[in-house]
């Protein structure tokens, strides 16, 4: 994913000045139940390293990618809710959920502070799950 916004809306095909086209991006989701978008949180910089199953941000990137609004729709999150399409969004250290009623945090690596790591860095305001405002929210440690 090149950028994903609040509405669940994803960018793969202009990424700045760059039009790199959808391909068959749009043909594949379209018809898909489940759609499992993967990508860094940020790019340009970003710089994590794994120690004790823990992630740690060595270097934030210098480009967001979970921005306010998407440069240009490639995938459409309010047709994803309509088609009743299952929808994740993975990065290095988060998960969200596509839902009804916006973008859920679900789950963050362990190691990753929600709030300094996630929320701070993100351009528009997700939903969140309520075990990780209460922090009991299982993080499994890598092996």
């Amino acid at each position: 994913m090149g950028e994903m916004d609040g509405d669940g809306n994803i960018n793969v095909s202009k990424l700045g000045a760059t039009v790199v086209g959808p391909g068959g991006f749009i043909d594949i989701t379209q018809g898909a139940r489940k759609i499992v978008f993967c990508g860094a949180f940020e790019a340009k910089g970003l710089e994590v390293e794994q120690k004790d199953g823990e992630l740690r941000i060595v270097a934030a990137g210098s480009v967001p990618k979970l921005v306010k609004r998407v440069q240009h729709i490639t995938f459409s999150g309010e047709q994803a809710r309509i088609a009743g399409q299952e929808v994740l969004y993975v990065t290095e250290r988060a998960v969200f959920r596509l839902e009804a009623d916006g973008v859920r945090l679900i789950e963050v690596a362990a190691g990753v502070d929600i709030q300094r790591d996630v929320l701070d860095r993100m351009g528009f305001q997700p939903l969140v799950d309520e075990s990780l405002l209460r922090g009991t929210a299982t993080t499994e440690k890598a092996a």
